[in-house]
């Protein structure tokens, strides 16, 4: 039976830490509108405090997660035990985005590891609830390793290309919703 909590307690907090795969899922406003849900990993979650946590988004091949946060807010994280004790948690919350090219945004991503400083992001969220749920029928699965695909990928050009390669690719989510702003548009 799932078991509700008005923040992040140390045992929660743990259990995050634990886990080497995350998930996102996100939705627009529109009825006509796809919910998105990504699996995430490479370290990129960071518990800020009881009821702030942030992600550090490389990227992939769309821009859903990014374009609904911008367009309501709306985001949940879900972590699941694949080894030991069975356990299911989620985090819902309301998230912001912060860009590449916003202020701050070398600072923050500075607090991720080596590897992180291609992101195109970082989603943060104020957590409003914290899910605990028994996890049972989640099956065991053995970690090997993280796939090195990705951070080849981005790490092949140069800094100011890629970041323009984001802004192109990610403009608009698949609904239609703008994804990536480029800084001229946010003035």
């Amino acid at each position: 039976m799932a078991k509700f909590y008005d923040r992040l307690e140390e045992k929660h907090v743990a259990f995050i830490k634990a886990q080497k795969m995350f998930f996102v899922a996100t939705a627009p406003l529109s009825d006509a509108g796809r919910v998105n849900l990504s699996p995430k990993g490479y370290d990129s979650f960071r518990v800020i405090g009881p009821n702030r946590v942030a992600y550090a988004d490389l990227g992939g091949s769309g821009a859903e997660t990014l374009a609904h946060v911008r367009e309501n807010g709306r985001i949940t994280f879900m972590f699941c035990a694949y080894e030991g004790a069975p356990n299911i948690m989620r985090l819902y919350g309301r998230g912001e985005v912060m860009q590449f090219n916003d202020p701050g945004f070398a600072e923050e991503i500075a607090k991720f590891p080596p590897g992180h400083e291609r992101a195109r992001d970082i989603i943060f969220a104020d957590i409003t609830q914290v899910q605990d749920s028994c996890g049972w029928a989640v099956p065991f699965y053995e970690f090997k390793g993280e796939r090195d695909q990705l951070l080849r990928y981005i790490e092949h050009k140069p800094l100011d290309e890629w970041h323009e390669s984001r802004l192109a690719k990610n403009a608009q989510s698949i609904d239609g919703l703008p994804g990536m702003i480029r800084p001229e548009a946010a003035e």
